[in-house]
């Protein structure tokens, strides 16, 4: 007998016969259609059975499995941030954070963009590692790269190693300059201006997150000097994206820096729909949880490790 809403539950069979099923299934193996077979019953009845089984608590799947607490962890950060998507990776120490991110976040975008879509990117040492995996997709599907900033020197490298065949859209200017007018008038002429509005309507928009420090990305790359990172702290800045700094609640501050910058605005990239951020460590876990709470970001590629001291710090927010 079936349910009023049409589908079968372990009430409308012997108990007996759903534990035979289970058993069946879990323990030998053996197909729904296998099963039917046996039991002279339809496949479709054999899946329903199994469906009402899992619902009621008579069939319980255990995962033991060193990726059971990432699919946990990343329940709960979407869940707390209000993100459309979040996918954790376990940690492994020995590898390059970069390098480890980077191979998890080209598997995400690998699953997801569609023939003839269109990926922004930003810059940074994860990003160019996205980057390197997903040449070989990207011909393959067509799919297109426009940058999201200015400083084409920093997307070189991982195209190149790509091999990235597919239409391919970087800003033809630098990502800082000197004079703010400068920035204003390369950021209003039509090779660039168009650029940035192709890359906000992007399928996905990949960026980095850094975090404020002598050795962070912004300062190697010569953008920040060492002696204005404690200037900038003194200002509320926790991190930046695009190589623009935001404080703890992720909004974007007014610094001179930003006006010389030449990218699309964290402002405007906060209004995109599928903003993905890929970043970890314990060094990133302020920046990250403040571009969170910010929304400046929607979908979070992270390592299991910081995504336990998120869910900390998400915890311990008023």
């Amino acid at each position: 007998m079936a349910s009023d809403n049409g589908e079968w539950s372990y009430a409308d069979t012997d108990e007996e016969i759903l534990t035979r099923i289970a058993w069946y299934y879990y323990n030998d193996g053996l197909t729904q259609n296998e099963i039917g077979e046996k039991l002279n019953m339809s496949r479709i009845k054999v899946s329903r059975l199994l469906e009402s089984g899992r619902r009621s608590g008579i069939i319980q799947v255990r995962i033991n499995s060193r990726y059971q607490g990432c699919l946990a962890l990343e329940r709960q950060i979407k869940e707390r941030y209000g993100l459309l998507e979040a996918y954790v990776v376990p940690q492994l120490p020995d590898q390059d954070p970069s390098d480890r991110l980077g191979q998890a976040a080209a598997q995400f975008l690998m699953q997801r963009l569609q023939p003839n879509d269109l990926l922004a990117v930003g810059w940074g040492a994860t990003v160019s590692s996205t980057i390197q995996r997903l040449g070989h997709v990207a011909n393959e599907r067509n799919i297109g790269l426009v940058s999201l900033t200015g400083g084409v020197g920093t997307y070189v490298d991982g195209m190149r190693t790509a091999n990235w065949g597919s239409s391919v859209h970087l800003v033809p200017a630098p990502l800082v300059v000197r004079d703010p007018d400068v920035a204003r008038n390369l950021s209003s002429e039509p090779a660039v201006a168009n650029l940035l509005e192709m890359a906000l309507n992007a399928s996905y928009q990949l960026v980095g997150i850094g975090e404020l420090s002598a050795t962070s990305t912004v300062v190697r790359s010569g953008y920040v000097s060492p002696d204005e990172v404690e200037p900038l702290r003194r200002k509320g800045a926790v991190g930046d994206i695009l190589c623009q700094f935001y404080n703890e609640c992720g909004k974007p501050l007014e610094l001179p820096l930003h006006d010389r910058v030449i990218g699309v605005k964290l402002a405007a990239l906060s209004r995109a729909e599928k903003v993905v951020a890929a970043a970890g460590g314990i060094h990133k876990v302020q920046a990250i949880h403040a571009a969170l709470c910010g929304k400046v970001v929607g979908i979070l590629i992270t390592d299991e490790t910081t995504a336990s001291r998120l869910i900390e710090l998400e915890e311990l927010r008023p």
